[in-house]
């Protein structure tokens, strides 16, 4: 029935928002920004009706949670960085009917996840800050789905990110973009020190790990990241434990997945955290090497490592 059209992996740095104002940041992040207006105009080229934000700036700490409501409307001021985004307008439309089915299929392959359709709750800036490039006259329905997931599994994520794949493809009527919007390395530059790493990674180290993993999407090297995305995840210092990343793959089809990513914004630095935009074009699979979920089984970790 429905299409998964489009997948990325995109950043979502306040930094964009300061790009656009007087001052010295002025202009500093045009890349990105003209990375999520190509990505917005391939979602319009493709007949995309709704993009579904995996966004880890949600932080939730039982179940999944979709954000489905019919509209958002407000003035956004960042918790985490008020002096970045301050009183950002936003007014988007929501799709209940997809989070609603999108829900279903999550509960029914075992992951348990709840729709939010009539609620007060407006979208986290991981979703705010791609729309306002890709969606600003509201051409497409936008969903926010939960993906700070503080005591989860990765292999839940996984799986979640197949179910509402075979969601939209098995009971939609339409075509979706799903989206995982959140870093690559998240190591914040040391307090005191963050104007020094404004467009620079933390350390070496992250730099280098963070541009292998680039390099092993660019060439198409699912198996051996899939394999090392919890470790990562924890050493890189991933964003939201990198539970954007799970989902997005397990969409793809986790370890049987076969396409090369596409870096639409080559990766960058910012408050020493790093940054790319890229698209993974969406193949038919299987989903027979997405994981299965983990809460369901007795596991050999604790459950706040976030571990497959």
């Amino acid at each position: 029935m429905g299409k998964l059209a489009l997948a990325a992996k995109i950043t979502h740095v306040p930094s964009m928002y300061l790009s656009e104002l007087d001052g010295p940041q002025k202009g500093s992040r045009q890349a990105a920004i003209d990375g999520h207006i190509e990505i917005g105009r391939r979602c319009r080229e493709l007949g995309v009706d709704t993009i579904v934000v995996f966004d880890t700036h949600w932080l939730v700490n039982a179940n999944y949670h979709i954000n489905c409501g019919e509209h958002f409307k407000g003035d956004y001021t960042s918790n985490e960085l008020p002096h970045f985004i301050a009183n950002m307008k936003f007014e988007y439309d929501g799709n209940p009917e997809l989070g609603k089915i999108l829900a279903a299929e999550c509960n029914a392959q075992g992951v348990e996840t709840l729709a939010h359709d009539k609620t007060t709750l407006d979208p986290e800036y991981g979703t705010l800050v791609p729309m306002r490039y890709m969606n600003e006259d509201r051409h497409f329905k936008v969903i926010s789905v939960s993906a700070m997931c503080t005591v989860h599994y990765l292999n839940d994520s996984a799986r979640l990110g197949w179910a509402m794949r075979e969601a939209v493809e098995k009971h939609y009527d339409g075509k979706v973009a799903f989206l995982a919007s959140g870093s690559l390395s998240h190591r914040f530059a040391q307090n005191g020190q963050a104007p020094d790493f404004s467009n620079k990674v933390w350390s070496p180290f992250l730099e280098r790990l963070d541009h292998s993993v680039v390099k092993m999407w660019e060439q198409g090297e699912w198996s051996d990241f899939c394999e090392m995305l919890p470790e990562y995840a924890a050493k890189g210092h991933g964003e939201g434990f990198m539970h954007d990343t799970a989902m997005l793959l397990g969409a793809l089809g986790w370890s049987e997945y076969d396409q090369k990513a596409e870096v639409v914004t080559p990766y960058f630095g910012s408050s020493g955290t790093g940054q790319i935009n890229a698209i993974f074009p969406v193949s038919p699979v299987t989903g027979k090497e997405v994981p299965g979920p983990q809460a369901s089984v007795t596991a050999n970790f604790a459950p706040g490592s976030s571990r497959l």
